[in-house]
């Protein structure tokens, strides 16, 4: 398929240096090894871009001080998301995957992993006029029925892999799950989506161990409460410290009980970028893939670590997220025979955000397009000094040693 002439505007023009040049390989090169194409699949549904967050301006409602904004003005809007997916259907990476919808999680799936009074309570709202439960997490009139078939998509994601109907999957899930406590919504997040999955693949014995890899910014406190005690389900956070939840790191909090050790946080200094995320995946990441050695990677694929996110203060850019999601893949063919599924999490650029999930799904499914990120040789340049992140890094390092990486 033809595409359209991106990089060409005057705002991304400039000398690319040698360094920044490197950033732009195909992905399929992956300094070298080509990646094997795989069966993979992109589990999606028309209802999850008509969940409203209400007005407001980035997470404040409207009232008082705050303005109304032109467009609803809620960060987490549909836009990045159906952005994404039409990006990967101009780019031709669309036709290439598997698609598929899935049915909406059953209340006793959902009840595995939330209190009754949570649900109940939850439900009365959103057949009613829709409001606030817990912390920034506002919803409309329906939200329960969507939150239910987002988390169906991730149930079904995961089943599909661990049933051998495809080697990778992807679930386009909205509202999103990672802040999502068993009793409280939290963080724009209604349903724990990916607790919801894992429940399922264990009822169903299709798995007994599971790594989930969250390198979205914001903590995943929401996986990590649910799991806590949980010596089978290890979690890895890779976010911005003190972000939100706000004053949160985490680096001392290592699980409780049986589940002592399979818990890991990892919060970043503000300011990290592309070397800075890659030094982490190396440094805690694939020593935990390869230590844990669990049945599937799960990926909770924020993408709000981008460069020019609203929410938070990083500077990752596509082709970071492109060599996280090779390193997991390269790794994964080593310890679960590639079994890899990615939820979609954060991610509030709407204009940067399609970029960065085109590169992890073309990661999953070992596909190079040539889709041209317009943006990313800006944004290289952009990145921290050199010696601001060999300090990051070292900081990287400091924090693998208090793990015992």
């Amino acid at each position: 398929m033809a595409l359209l002439p991106l990089a060409g505007s005057g705002f991304l023009s400039g000398t690319r240096s040698a360094r920044n040049a490197s950033y732009s390989r195909p992905l399929a090169d992956n300094g070298g090894r080509r990646q094997r194409v795989r069966q993979s699949a992109f589990f999606i549904s028309e209802a999850c871009f008509w969940h409203t967050t209400g007005e407001a301006a980035l997470t404040a409602p409207v009232g008082g001080w705050i303005q109304p904004m032109a467009a609803g003005g809620h960060a987490e809007s549909p836009e990045s998301k159906r952005r994404m997916r039409n990006l990967m259907d101009r780019s031709g990476l669309l036709a290439q995957l598997t698609q598929r919808d899935a049915d909406p999680a059953s209340l006793d799936e959902i009840h595995r992993i939330h209190t009754e009074a949570y649900v109940t309570e939850f439900r009365a709202l959103s057949d009613a006029r829709g409001g606030m439960l817990g912390i920034s997490a506002p919803f409309g009139h329906g939200s329960y029925e969507i939150a239910c078939q987002s988390a169906g998509l991730a149930r079904d994601a995961l089943l599909s892999v661990l049933r051998g109907e495809h080697d990778t999957a992807y679930a386009l899930t909205r509202p999103p799950g990672h802040h999502c406590l068993a009793d409280s919504a939290m963080g724009f997040c209604l349903l724990a989506n990916i607790p919801i999955a894992i429940a399922a693949a264990r009822a169903a014995g299709l798995a007994s161990r599971f790594l989930v890899i969250d390198w979205d910014v914001h903590h995943g406190n929401g996986t990590q409460s649910i799991f806590y005690t949980d010596p089978d389900v290890h979690t890895l956070s890779i976010h911005q410290a003190n972000m939100f939840p706000a004053g949160y790191g985490g680096l001392a909090d290592r699980g409780e009980g049986a589940g002592t050790g399979a818990n890991t946080n990892l919060p970043l200094p503000a300011g990290c970028g592309h070397e800075a995320y890659l030094h982490a995946m190396r440094r805690i990441g694939l020593p935990l893939i390869r230590d844990v050695r669990p049945d599937v990677i799960i990926i909770a694929n924020g993408l709000d670590a981008n460069h020019v996110d609203p929410l938070a203060r990083m500077s990752c850019t596509s082709a970071t997220f492109a060599e996280m999601t090779a390193m997991v893949m390269q790794a994964a063919d080593e310890v679960c025979d590639g079994r890899v599924v990615a939820m979609h999490e954060g991610g509030y650029s709407e204009a940067y955000v399609p970029f960065c999930g085109h590169r992890v799904v073309e990661g999953l499914a070992g596909i190079e397009t040539g889709l041209c990120d317009p943006f990313l040789a800006k944004f290289m340049e952009q990145q921290p000094s050199p010696d601001h992140a060999a300090w990051q890094c070292a900081e990287i390092d400091r924090m693998a040693s208090a793990l015992g990486f």
